[in-house]
């Protein structure tokens, strides 16, 4: 899978919402315009699309060009068909014969929406794809009508992006979640012009303070000319479904009406409209958009205007608690901690991470600007990751009493760093949500005078990885755990003989159940 496409965060389109009437030619990507190219080789079939049509411009056949540069007719058919190149001398030739200049010919530009058609035809029929179905190819003549070209191009576009999925592997795609992960990161996980995209819609839902109702949601849906519907028949590989032909939005069964997880869905299925998305072409899209939606839906829920104002006055208190922030608005405590990394750098100058991790130890979701060093694997992903024993986010779930936020200084080889960790449960299991900061700023947070400490040595594998030596010289020959899924997935390949296997765990489980 190629790289991850930085992000787009754009500001609010300003349509209704209705499906786009125009013309359907514009799913079609062709090549964007760019500076004249220096060397040939790279883009033969432009080259010899912009020939042809400055020698048809100039009502020349391939003989009376070709009687002009000193070259036979069906070499020039070559040339302008992308099948050979030609030497710089031919092409200075041939463009004097023109009256062109060189970077006339050279430019990356296709001279015609035509000959961008023709050239994205003879591109896909020449792609290993298309040669293994065996079919044959279609000659983009002058007899051929646009329309058919255009539907011709659609198809081959249609079977490359389905292509390019079926293809893709769980390692590409912690390689294009990394590149994203990465480009949050440089941005402090910040993204203005969605935060201004969803002020202006919260002003079409009537929004002025506190918590969002589900009623101001559905005027903001209403201002974009949707209709929220509640029903019980919901696709089960879905979360919610947009119709944009008839203008509805359906969600899940309104069983809490106006609760935090029905106005998050409602809000990501409105924030594609408002963020002129168009069908993901591939996985690093679609994950862009993910990223963006989820974005978009907390900056409605937490808007930034009252929510900083909040978390600065909780600063000047030196009183900063996640279980505040999600109580003041209404929200999760995993939405307040994530909209926390969005806006406590950005306005309140605080570096921090977040992490949420399975009772099973695992990394879920993680980010950090804060220098702390989340486990990651050989491409630098985190996700599946199992977390250092020691880190709260695991020591939460030694707790008895799980009802208030755990607080905890960790000395780590990167330095000492305060967390506030809350545990919860859910239909995958139970999971702790933390957010943390380096010693120096756990000054503005309540529970900085906790006296619980721990010491961390990971990555070095004596810390929590390694299984003792005795368990595993009993145990090593003797074990066959069988991973579960999840973790399955998430780490492939992880130090060790079974992939996201923790041997510490599997061994003494083992030796506690053997009895001597």
């Amino acid at each position: 899978m190629a790289a991850t496409q930085p992000p787009v965060a754009p500001g609010h389109p300003g349509h209704a919402g209705r499906p786009d009437t125009r013309s359907r030619h514009a799913v079609i990507a062709l090549p964007d315009a760019a500076e004249p190219t220096p060397a040939l080789g790279e883009d033969l079939l432009t080259l010899g699309r912009r020939i042809r049509h400055f020698r048809t411009a100039r009502s020349l056949t391939l003989d009376q060009l070709g009687a002009q540069v000193g070259v036979t007719s069906s070499q020039l058919s070559l040339i302008e068909n992308g099948h050979r190149e030609p030497r710089i001398s031919l092409l200075q030739t041939i463009a004097t014969a023109l009256g062109v200049g060189v970077p006339d010919l050279l430019t990356a530009e296709p001279p015609s929406r035509r000959a961008a058609l023709e050239i994205a035809l003879e591109r896909a029929q020449r792609s290993p794809v298309y040669a293994s179905l065996g079919l044959p190819t279609v000659r983009a003549s002058r007899t051929l009508p646009t329309e058919a070209l255009e539907a011709l191009v659609g198809l081959h576009t249609e079977l490359a992006r389905r292509t390019d999925a079926a293809i893709a592997t769980p390692e590409e795609a912690r390689r294009a979640t990394t590149a994203l992960r990465r480009w949050m990161r440089e941005r402090d996980n910040y993204l203005p012009e969605i935060e201004a995209a969803a002020e202006q819609t919260l002003r079409t839902g009537g929004y002025t303070s506190g918590a969002l109702t589900h009623r101001s949601v559905a005027r903001m849906a209403e201002h974009l000319g949707f209709t929220l519907i509640h029903v019980e028949d919901l696709p089960h590989s879905t979360r919610t479904v947009t119709d944009l032909a008839n203008g509805r939005i359906y969600l899940p069964p309104a069983s809490i009406p106006g609760g935090h997880g029905l106005r998050s869905l409602a809000l990501q299925a409105i924030a594609h409209r408002v963020l002129g998305h168009e069908r993901p072409r591939s996985y690093a899209d679609f994950l862009r958009q993910r990223i963006e939606i989820n974005y978009f839906a907390a900056a409605c829920l937490l808007p930034r205007s009252t929510a900083v104002t909040f978390l600065s006055d909780a600063k000047k208190s030196r009183d900063l608690a996640v279980e505040d922030f999600r109580d003041a608005f209404g929200v999760t405590h995993e939405t307040a901690a994530q909209r926390m990394t969005n806006l406590l750098t950005e306005h309140l100058g605080i570096r921090l991470h977040f992490l949420r991790v399975g009772d099973d130890g695992a990394l879920y979701k993680g980010y950090e600007n804060d220098g702390i060093a989340f486990p990651a694997d050989g491409t630098g992903a985190i996700e599946g990751q199992l977390v250092c024993r020691q880190w709260p986010a695991r020591q939460a779930f030694m707790r008895r009493d799980r009802t208030t936020e755990y607080h905890q200084y960790t000395d780590t080889p990167a330095g000492t760093f305060w967390d506030s960790t809350q545990t919860g449960t859910s239909s995958g299991g139970g999971f702790s949500i933390s957010v943390g900061v380096p010693f120096a700023s756990a000054k503005w947070f309540r529970g900085r005078e906790t006296q619980m400490r721990t010491r961390s040595a990971c990555p070095d594998p004596s810390c929590c990885r390694a299984p003792d030596t005795s368990l595993t010289e009993r145990w090593e020959p003797n074990a066959w755990p069988s991973a579960a899924v999840h973790a399955h997935v998430l780490a492939p390949l992880p130090s060790g003989t079974f992939p996201g296997v923790d041997e510490a765990e599997v061994y003494a489980f083992l030796d506690k159940h053997a009895g001597p």
